[in-house]
């Protein structure tokens, strides 16, 4: 199974882990708006003050988790370094180029042995057919998170992270994130602490566009996406 998840601070962090490219706004972001200000006192004041804030939408599948493997356990900063230097010892990010590289090459481009064995199982899984990438738009959030966190390395968060960013999922609720709840506490409770079936029951509300407010909720931390 996956790792433990790694736990966000902050919206910059979720961004660089998932790759983010240049903004798409989803064809549901502004019906969910207008629900969430309907229904919930704290998104009526927050989303008015991001006007311009809008989804970053990430690279191809493989990318994005290859991409979330390599940023494990470090800063952004670092985290865009290594994937940096780590695309650079490939023509093109693929399975199969993956799959061709020596592990000297990536242990030289900053990359743990530890990494290095995620990053070669996530190719395989790819490379043979095991994951169902070409109907995971049709498949409910549940199935494809199950399948995500049976390669090494991925995690529940990682496999959130990826239905909001890459597949654009409106109604993912990531309770392992700690900026979520982060901005959950100060919002609703005043800063005080807030256990996960708190968190659960301000996000009641919410539903079906749990992922919307919780990028609010990221963008009050942190009003600046990352660069990819």
């Amino acid at each position: 199974m996956g790792q433990t998840p790694i736990l966000s601070a902050t919206l910059p962090v979720a961004e660089a882990v998932a790759g983010a490219l240049p903004p798409l706004r989803p064809a549901y972001w502004a019906e969910a708006c207008r629900h969430l200000m309907k229904r919930d006192r704290v998104m009526k004041k927050l989303i008015p003050q991001f006007p311009d804030a809008t989804l970053q939408s990430s690279a191809d599948p493989f990318t994005t988790l290859a991409r979330s493997v390599i940023g494990q356990q470090i800063s952004v900063k670092s985290a865009q370094a290594a994937w940096h230097r780590f695309v650079k010892l490939m023509p093109a990010v693929s399975p199969a180029a993956l799959l061709a590289l020596q592990p000297e090459a990536m242990r030289g481009a900053g990359l743990s042995a530890r990494k290095i064995d995620y990053l070669v199982d996530l190719a395989r899984h790819f490379d043979s057919g095991e994951l169902h990438v070409d109907a995971w738009h049709d498949m409910d959030d549940e199935s494809i998170i199950q399948e995500l966190v049976a390669i090494r390395g991925i995690g529940r968060w990682t496999a959130e992270m990826f239905l909001i960013f890459y597949l654009l999922r409106p109604n993912v609720l990531p309770l392992d994130d700690a900026g979520l709840i982060r901005g959950i506490s100060l919002g609703y409770f005043s800063g005080e602490p807030v256990s996960r079936s708190e968190a659960r029951e301000v996000a009641a509300a919410w539903s079906p566009y749990c992922s919307v407010a919780t990028w609010y909720i990221w963008r009050s931390l942190d009003p600046v996406p990352a660069a990819s």
